[in-house]
Formats: C-alpha cells, structure tokens, sequence
C-alpha cells in the first residue's frame, strides 16, 4: 500500500470490519460516496474486509475498494442460491461458501472485529438488527456502527428512541452512528481513538 493516505491514517484496534450494505446503489450519489469513503479508510488504516459477497451496488463498490487499497476482501456465498450470483455478480478478494443465511451471518460475526451498516435493503436491516441483538444479549462484545447516509437511518434511529422510551430497556452501548461527511473522524470514533 504504498501511498500517502495508508501512512496518514492512524492505525485501527480492529484488524477486520464487517460492512453491511445494498447489493443496489440505492437513488442516492451520496450512497456511493459514502461506500467509496468508507472502504478507502478501510483500507487506509489497513482494516481487512469482511461482506456478503457480490461486485455490483455498494457492496461492489466497498469491496473492490478496498482490494485496491491492498487489503484482504472476505465474501461469505451461500451454496444453494445461485440466483444470487446473477444478480449480485461474482465476490471480490477471497469468498468462503456458507450453507444458509444464518451460517453466514454467523461466520460474518466469527470473523470480523467489528461491524458497520451503510443503506442498504431488508438484508442489511436484518444483519444489523441481528448484530445489535446478539450485543445485547452478549453473544459478542463488538462495537456495531451505524453510518446514517444523508439521513437514511433516521427512521430506524427514531424507532430505537420510541423503544427505548416505551421499554426503558434498550441497551445500545456497543452502537455507534456517525455521519457520511465525517466518515474518516466517524472510524476514529468507532475505533476509540
């Protein structure tokens, strides 16, 4: 990783994040913005990455980014659902094949450090939403991050305030959010520097 930005950056706790997003670009410019920022201090920082396999939307685009910024690309495959190789195109970097969905977020929890959401579909609510609870209910201790692209979060974030309102039980310690404009300070954040 020869250039400037690897050496700038401050080296991360975390060897390997886990980044959940939309195998689709989403209707937003910014939505790639934030994938490409994301993954170029990913890879800045010498952070590993681990993701749901594919080369197309935001998942393409954080993968290969990284790849290119000389870091190791984790893509975690299902077996049985080729159709998904159609859509979402061939993995980037490195792929593991998993059985089934639940295989594969557990594999996804084995081997990353810490996990991070960026807009994405029903896919990436349920992986985070799952990782949160997992947090919660200590089947791991990793930070979980929220990064709220241009406010497509902001909804989910005002249901976690109504629960925790309503329940008075809702324990979000290991959940950080962060802005797309502040990607770079939001790891530093995240990572506790």
């Amino acid at each position: 990783m020869g250039d400037s930005a690897a050496t700038d950056a401050p080296p991360s706790r975390f060897g390997r994040i886990c980044v959940f997003c939309g195998s689709n670009a989403g209707n937003r410019a910014v939505f790639g913005d934030a994938a490409l920022e994301l993954g170029q201090q990913l890879a800045s920082r010498g952070i590993e990455l681990v993701y749901g396999g594919g080369s197309v939307g935001l998942m393409g685009l954080i993968a290969q980014t990284v790849l290119d910024g000389g870091c190791r690309v984790l893509g975690l495959e299902i077996t049985h659902l080729h159709i998904l190789i159609q859509i979402s195109g061939a993995s980037v970097g490195e792929v593991k094949v998993v059985s089934d969905m639940h295989e594969r977020k557990a594999e996804m929890a084995r081997q990353a450090d810490a996990f991070i959401a960026l807009p994405g579909g029903n896919g990436t609510m349920e992986e985070l939403l799952e990782m949160i609870t997992w947090s919660q209910l200590g089947i791991h201790d990793k930070p979980v991050g929220l990064l709220n692209v241009d406010g497509y979060y902001d909804p989910l974030l005002a249901l976690f305030d109504k629960g925790a309102a309503e329940d008075g039980d809702e324990d979000m310690d290991n959940v950080t959010f962060g802005e797309e404009n502040l990607v770079g300070s939001y790891l530093m954040d995240f990572n506790g520097d």
